[in-house]
Parts: C-alpha cells; structure tokens; sequence
C-alpha cells in the first residue's frame, strides 16, 4: 500500500524526463534529489508536543510523526535536522534540508522568502498568567498595560500576536519556551503566550502557580510545510501527500493523541 502510494506521489512530480545530465541537475526538482539521494531532511525547531525529545532522547511529536510517514511513504530515509527557529528559514535558503515541517504558520512575512503546501493543521495562540503576580487581570485586554510583562519565544506567531495585541506592555523574548515559562514561574513576568496546547499544559503542570482566567484562541492560522521558492513540483507532491492522509484520517488520529490527550507524558519521564 505504501509502495503505491509512494509510486503515485512521485508520478504526481516526476511531470517529464529532461534531456541531459547536466540540464537535469540545474531542473531538478527537491523531491526528484529526496528519491535520488534516499534521504528526506527535514528542518524543526522544539515545540512541544510537535516536537520534542522522550526521555531518551529521541525526537517525539506530532510534526516528528508527520515527517517520519512521509519519508516512509516516498521510499527514502528521514533525516531530522533540528534548527534554531529564528534560524530556520535562511538555513531552508541556503539547502541545509529540503523542507520545513515545524508547526510554521503561514504568513505574508514568510510568504515573501518562501512557497508553503496546503495546510496540514491550524495553530492558535493560547495564554497562561502567574497566579500571584497577575491577580489583577481578568480580562484580556487588561495585558495591554503598561507595568506588564509578557514572555514569549522569539520570531514566533505568539510573539507578533502579543506585539499587535498589547503594544502598551513589555515583551520579554526567549529563544525557547522553557526560559519563557520559567519567567512566568518565578514571577519576572505575568504572562506567557505559545502556541495551544503548550500554555494548557504548563497550566496543568503548575497549578499551583498558573492561571488560565479567559478564553483566547488567538491568532487562528494554517500551518504547513515550506520549501524553496519556484519549486512546483515538490510542492505538489507534498500537497497531494497531504490530501491523501487527510482523508485517511491519519492525520486526525495523530492531532487528538498528540493535542487531545496526554498518553504520550509517559514516554518524556
């Protein structure tokens, strides 16, 4: 089954022979290198849960599950290459890896360096605030206040969420969300704002601590797959790949064991 499927993906891409070896390598396409090679990289930053290492060590998650099908269903090895995300998209650029799969959001900004597949999910903004600290704020609009401190990750939908969202408040930016937590832990700041389900469950880990007082769902945007400017053809393989497990359900399944459930806490400690 995968076979074929991997057979009629290609078939999707392949779209003509090309006449000489040396035309053949500047035309070729990613997806064409990712066969010729065996390997499929993938570029990711840690997000949890779409990406993170058990304790192990090994990568987890449910972007790390959606580049692993994928290898498989082409045919070809997976390579994770994890990556500073304010890094991420030049070392994309530059041929580092073949393709970002990282919970990105697509955005105008991001449009302008990069070409992005179909959706493959949607991420929302949530908010978690210091119990103590921000007893005052009960409302969401209360963040936008001078006095408040709001930590978020940098480069981040969350971060340019909370800049257009509360222009009156400081933000606090971090190069990832466990310095971001621990800000709000120790009361340096009153809130941290992440990507759903992330603050929910800092929430439940540090009740004692942290308080989620209001509804968000901030920020609704697709997210997707980017790659390389002008390559079409790669990109309607990873498109087509992504229809194809939609209507599965095989990506339905991974969203609610990796964001509707906590099965998977067991395997990090």
């Amino acid at each position: 089954m995968k076979h074929c499927l991997a057979v009629f993906l290609l078939a999707l891409g392949l779209a003509f022979c090309l006449p000489s070896q040396s035309s053949a390598a500047d035309r070729e396409s990613v997806v064409e290198k990712v066969v010729r090679r065996g390997t499929l990289r993938v570029g990711f930053s840690s997000f949890v849960p779409w990406a993170m290492q058990d304790k192990d060590g090994k990568y987890i998650g449910f972007e790390i599950d959606v580049a692993e099908r994928l290898a498989a269903d082409l045919g070809v090895k997976l390579q994770l290459v994890p990556t500073n995300w304010d890094g991420i998209i030049p070392a994309l650029l530059s041929g580092k890896f073949d393709v970002i799969i990282g919970s990105m959001s697509v955005t105008p900004q991001r449009l302008l360096s990069v070409n992005f597949s179909v959706p493959y999910d949607h991420a929302y903004v949530d908010v978690t605030l210091n119990r103590e600290k921000a007893s005052a704020i009960n409302r969401l609009e209360d963040l936008n206040a001078e006095g408040v401190t709001i930590a978020v990750r940098t480069g981040t939908t969350a971060a340019a969420a909370a800049a257009r969202l509360f222009p009156r408040a400081s933000l606090r930016m971090f190069n990832d969300e466990a310095p971001a937590v621990e800000e709000v832990l120790s009361g340096r700041a009153h809130a941290f704002m992440s990507s759903a389900p992330l603050p929910a469950m800092e929430t439940l880990k540090h009740g004692d601590t942290l308080v989620q007082k209001f509804e968000t769902g901030l920020a609704m945007q697709p997210v997707a797959f980017a790659v390389v400017k002008g390559d079409f053809d790669t990109l309607n393989v990873f498109d087509n790949w992504i229809r194809l497990v939609e209507e599965e359900g095989w990506l339905q399944e991974r969203r609610d064991y990796w964001f509707k459930s906590d099965a998977w806490q067991s395997r990090l400690n």
